[in-house]
């Protein structure tokens, strides 16, 4: 594992659904297996959540063919309910997601360390487009 500077990338979002709701969104498993992948091509058929400090996480995210699929999951070291979630990923690597109300909308804000193996930008437009994702369907849902 690489222990020198980690590069720490941001991507962000405005849901405009209530800070409440988008939390519900953002947390609770059913939720989580409706927009926790990329692309249409994948998908998370499953995903477990222990929402507290210490708590544990993991989603499968699969692509739809069956080619390929993993788990993405970690520990929690921080919970602070419709504000703030910080974890840590099984490879060592730290999240932190901010969730500020704005009125009837929210706004999302996760940064992230960056991983060796991939290149910034893909990583970057991955966290992206989930959290893309995150947001159309938390717009939508009811």
């Amino acid at each position: 594992m690489e222990t020198g500077n980690r590069v720490t990338l941001t991507v962000e979002t405005t849901v405009h659904k209530p800070v409440g709701d988008v939390w519900s969104y953002w947390t609770e498993p059913q939720h989580i297996t409706k927009w926790c992948f990329a692309s249409d091509d994948w998908h998370a058929p499953n995903a477990e959540n222990d929402l507290r400090a210490g708590g544990s996480f993991v989603t499968r995210m699969e692509a739809k063919d069956g080619s390929f699929g993993f788990d993405f999951g970690g520990v929690y070291d921080e919970v602070r309910i419709n504000e703030f979630i910080s974890y840590t990923i099984g490879d060592g690597r730290k999240v932190a997601i901010t969730f500020i109300s704005q009125d009837n909308d929210t706004k999302v804000i996760e940064t992230f360390e960056a991983e060796s193996t991939n290149p910034i930008e893909m990583q970057q437009a991955g966290f992206q487009a989930i959290l893309d994702n995150f947001k159309k369907y938390s717009e939508s849902s009811k």
